[in-house]
């Protein structure tokens, strides 16, 4: 809330909806001269907010159903095409519900449908794990989930597959508990199938193809003194948002050799976080899923 600098009567945007922790305190900081624009694809989401803002007596947070790579799109919707947000930010983990419902497949630790999408009209994880290819699944694995073990997984899966097709999160990880060596699975800092469990969430909704086009998007509508705050929990997705900030704070990115720019690039944001915020000791003892945040912050130019 503090990068956002978020106060009364500006105009906010949190393209993650999720379970309406931000949305809430942005509702609360702008007051009623404000407003907040929330999006979210999952529906499950916007229920949920909605409910939140009735119990909230809430008038100023409007809700808006869709992918956050349409944030610009959504916003001039709401406000007009020659408005601008005076923040914008994105959570890019899950949200507690979206973990908690059984249904969706998302936690390792419940046994429900291999479904990780969040709109449910594209692909399922269910059909990756059942039709993608040996070297396929090895590329997702290692590349989503920075796991060791992809290629004994990978082929796992594949043979597992011909004599059952996989339906559950129970399937997947009790292949998991069979294939992993016991040394790894004993791991205290993370459960064994959390990699995996990742890896195939974001294979399954393209998180990271369409988050660089979410962050253009969202500078793009912010005004000049704007900030653009996120907070990522994969090192894939901190890559992204690093690389991205890094290369729109520069005035010129052509080659250091080349003597004469020839790119005509230039900045638009100022990097507030020279290296991301991460969460206290004290705060990952009371809330563990921090443990992974990674804030980054700019401010529009």
């Amino acid at each position: 809330m503090d990068y956002a600098d978020i106060g009364p009567g500006k105009v906010v945007v949190d393209c993650t909806l999720g379970g309406g922790g931000y949305t809430a305190a942005a509702a609360r900081s702008v007051g009623k001269t404000g407003r907040v624009l929330s999006i979210d694809l999952d529906e499950l989401a916007l229920a949920n907010a909605r409910r939140l803002k009735d119990d909230l007596s809430l008038e100023n947070i409007v809700l808006k159903q869709g992918n956050f790579a349409q944030v610009a799109e959504l916003f001039a919707e709401e406000f007009g095409s020659e408005a601008k947000a005076d923040a914008v930010f994105f959570d890019l983990g899950l949200s507690s519900a979206q973990l908690a419902d059984v249904e969706r497949g998302f936690s390792f630790a419940q046994d429900g449908p291999l479904d990780m999408s969040f709109d449910h009209d594209g692909k399922t994880t269910k059909s990756i794990v059942n039709k993608a290819t040996e070297t396929e699944l090895r590329r997702i694995l290692y590349e989503y989930g920075e796991e060791r073990f992809a290629p004994r997984i990978a082929k796992a899966i594949v043979e597992q597959r011909r004599q059952e097709p996989f339906a559950t999160s129970g399937q997947l990880v009790k292949l998991l508990e069979r294939v992993l060596p016991a040394s790894y699975r004993r791991e205290a800092r993370i459960h064994f199938a959390t990699r995996t469990f990742q890896a195939l969430r974001i294979a399954t909704n393209e998180e990271l193809r369409v988050l660089r086009t979410a962050l253009e998007a969202a500078a793009g509508i912010l005004k000049s003194g704007g900030r653009l705050v996120v907070v990522s929990f994969h090192s894939l997705e901190d890559r992204i948002v690093k690389d991205y900030f890094r290369q729109e704070s520069k005035d010129c990115l052509c080659p250091p050799r080349q003597m004469v720019c020839s790119c005509a690039h230039s900045a638009v944001l100022e990097v507030m976080t020279k290296k991301p915020i991460v969460a206290s000791e004290e705060e990952i003892a009371v809330n563990p899923r921090s443990r992974s945040a990674k804030l980054r912050a700019a401010v529009k130019i």
